[in-house]
């Protein structure tokens, strides 16, 4: 699986915007960039990835920009079937 590494997140009134009528701020996109539990690949260049913010579990969508920079396209709390994905790769983790 391909690693996903955030260097920089490049926001404007747009995303911005619109992330906030899902009730997530820039704090929480960007925590979740820099501690990424999982993601998946959804089409050409843009991923999602999925985290935790305090007791939220999220997931973001963001489309790769260049190497490390990425632009959020939107972001909400996970569905069910997302937070399964995530509960499972948290036990990995704890098992290794």
């Amino acid at each position: 699986m391909t690693r996903i590494i955030v260097k920089k997140i490049i926001w404007d009134e747009w995303n911005v915007e619109h992330i906030r009528k899902h009730n997530v701020t820039q704090r929480e996109v960007e925590e979740i960039s820099k501690n990424i539990i999982t993601h998946k690949k959804v089409k050409l260049g843009r991923y999602s990835i999925f985290g935790r913010v305090s007791s939220r579990i999220l997931t973001v969508i963001i489309n790769r920009k260049a190497t490390g920079i990425y632009y959020p396209v939107t972001a909400r709390d996970a569905a069910k079937k997302e937070r399964r994905r995530i509960y499972e790769k948290e036990k990995r983790i704890k098992i290794s």
